[in-house]
């Protein structure tokens, strides 16, 4: 036990100190605190540069893994190069987590990714499909975002849908997919998607594997925006008829349409009919949502 009087002594002492730096004048106070200040800003020096290092030197892998899982493992981003802001992958569909099906572009797709004061713009680029950089611009809105798609006209392989799964794994589709946009802008609010403009896809000259008959013809889809956007399907030309329309509802697709061929060649397209649709008589007819 600490003797009464060892203790007493050491009391006084301590309140003579604590006393003392009360009593302190503002310029000594100043002058302590002075010795110990460059050492913190120094200290927040190097965490401020090691925090935008790691974000201008963020490795291509992290925006693969984002595409990832905000697909579900449906658009993936392999053997990433580069920076999250300027890098390169081979871009590949797939029918999701399990699923076999796959299909790649044939080249490596760049991006580059620059945020700004109003929003962030991302540019992509592809040899095999795109002649001119395609540009998005991603803007903040209230309790949303929106998206703006650049007017620029690209070309795609049909066999790209085959990696996407039931049921375009089974039709293995063949031809080409034109693909074009008239100030096309999504924006989300609230937690509904509304969209303005038009995007036109013409499909030219489809094969299957489910026909022989090559080509079975050319299609146009078009998507048109508005207070309930639109999708129409007709035929540009080809011995498979294929018409129907649609409507945007409620974040829902409704889709009515039906395919049909002329008698001379029923028997090459039949077993491709019975896939794609009920059949009524020499018609498939085509529903969902």
């Amino acid at each position: 036990m600490i003797p009464l009087k060892t203790a007493a002594v050491t009391f006084l002492t301590a309140s003579h100190r604590f006393s003392a730096f009360q009593h302190a004048s503002p310029s000594r106070l100043r002058s302590a605190a002075s010795v110990q200040t460059p050492w913190g800003w120094a200290l927040g020096g190097v965490l401020l540069g090691l925090l935008l290092s790691l974000l201008v030197f963020a490795p291509a892998r992290w925006l693969a893994s984002a595409v990832r899982q905000a697909s579900h493992s449906q658009v993936l981003l392999e053997d990433a190069r580069g920076t999250l802001w300027s890098g390169s992958a081979q871009l590949s569909l797939t029918g999701g987590a399990g699923s076999d099906a796959v299909a790649r572009l044939p080249s490596r797709l760049f991006w580059a990714l620059q945020p700004g004061v109003g929003g962030m713009t991302l540019q992509l680029q592809t040899s095999c499909c795109l002649t001119q950089p395609w540009h998005l611009l991603l803007l903040p809105r209230w309790a949303g975002a929106q998206l703006q798609v650049s007017d620029t006209p690209s070309t795609w392989s049909a066999q790209l849908l085959s990696g996407l799964g039931t049921p375009f794994n089974t039709l293995a589709p063949e031809g080409q997919l034109a693909l074009s946009t008239q100030g096309l802008t999504l924006t989300w609010a609230a937690g509904r998607l509304q969209l303005a403009g038009q995007a036109q896809l013409d499909a030219q000259d489809l094969a299957s594997r489910l026909s022989t008959l090559r080509p079975m013809g050319s299609y146009r889809l078009t998507l048109t925006g508005g207070a309930v956007p639109e999708l129409s399907l007709v035929t540009l030309q080809g011995p498979l008829q294929l018409s129907g329309r649609g409507t945007w509802v409620g974040g829902k697709l409704r889709f009515a349409g039906e395919a049909s061929s002329s008698p001379q060649h029923q028997a090459a397209l039949s077993n491709l009919l019975n896939i794609i649709g009920r059949r009524n008589g020499a018609r498939s007819i085509i529903q969902f949502g």
